[in-house]
């Protein structure tokens, strides 16, 4: 398992994130961040949308299903165990749900580049999936915190804002905008791959370098989190994992393709979900459901959870199929 700090891209995060312990000036500026964040979710979208001109549709159906009842009970599940164990309010109880039934596209580009350099083969429509992860648990998280309250005040769960934010945000604008791109232009994509597939991996190092420098930031927040919330970040992604272990080979995914799921469902959305709770549940206090998916659930993933993951994939094909 510790063998996978050794890999070039957790070597890039580790540095990024001793720069930030070190107090190093080390920075990408934002222009570049913006850039990079961009063109990796754009990337994901275009290569999950060629695969998918190439089998169709149908294919994808029940690996789909099987991916929104991920989205559906995990968000749940972590609802209940923060409000059973941790005894925290509904919004920061929902907020955490939300982040921890969503998915992160770094984490998924990370899974796919690991599977990669050891020639282990996967669905190539599993962006499909991580569009599909990242949406239900959002909405479920989202409905949580408010609907007591919008019952008594005689208004809707779920503000106009706050719905343009879950499927217009920037992350899923732009999966979507690249998924279709892949599927209408199909193999015409080919010039592109030099862009869009070769330098994936290089690109993908300088984003993991920056977010070691932001994850340091978030590490330093333990204080703040409580033992609770250290313990949390680190059993749910096992929980949520053991879920889409079993869902994924049912769902007739290969090995990688299991391996990619369970890594999806084991992530934490700091990006679109942070984004939508930000506006719906303004009382959910940011530095609980920030600091556990950024600075305790990401490096755990990024550093330790890749091979588990992948022993988790192998050890379901090997029982249940």
């Amino acid at each position: 398992m510790f063998s996978n700090l050794l890999e070039p891209l957790p070597l890039f995060f580790l540095l990024g994130l001793l720069a930030g312990f070190l107090k190093s000036d080390l920075r990408l500026p934002k222009e570049i961040y913006d850039i990079i964040s961009t063109y990796l979710l754009l990337a994901i979208g275009i290569k999950g949308g060629t695969q998918l001109a190439k089998i169709g549709v149908g294919s994808v159906l029940l690996p789909a299903f099987m991916t929104l009842l991920i989205g559906i009970i995990t968000p749940i599940i972590a609802f209940a165990i923060v409000r059973a164990i941790g005894k925290m309010s509904r919004p920061d109880a929902a907020a955490l749900a939300a982040h921890y039934g969503s998915v992160s596209a770094v984490t998924f580009a990370v899974i796919q580049s690991y599977l990669d350099s050891r020639n282990i083969s996967y669905e190539g429509y599993m962006a499909v999936l991580l569009i599909l992860l990242e949406i239900p648990a959002i909405i479920i998280g989202i409905g949580l915190a408010r609907y007591k309250k919008a019952g008594a005040a005689h208004e809707s769960v779920f503000s106009k804002d706050m719905l343009h934010e879950v499927f217009l945000n920037r992350g899923v604008y732009l999966l979507l905008g690249g998924l279709c791109v892949g599927m209408i232009a199909g193999a015409k994509i080919a010039p592109l791959k030099l862009v869009f597939t070769d330098a994936f991996p290089g690109i993908l190092a300088f984003f993991l370098l920056e977010m070691g420098i932001v994850a340091s930031q978030r590490l330093n927040e333990f204080r703040n989190a409580g033992i609770f919330l250290v313990l949390f970040a680190l059993t749910m992604p096992l929980i949520s994992a053991s879920i889409a272990a079993v869902l994924g080979t049912f769902a007739g995914l290969s090995l990688g393709g299991t391996a990619v799921l369970i890594t999806m469902a084991a992530s934490a959305s700091y990006i679109a979900a942070t984004a939508a709770v930000r506006i719906a549940v303004p009382e959910a206090n940011p530095t609980y459901y920030v600091t556990t998916a950024l600075g305790i659930t990401f490096p755990f993933n990024i550093a330790l959870g890749l091979s588990l993951y992948v022993w988790m994939a192998e050890t379901a094909h090997y029982y249940l199929r």
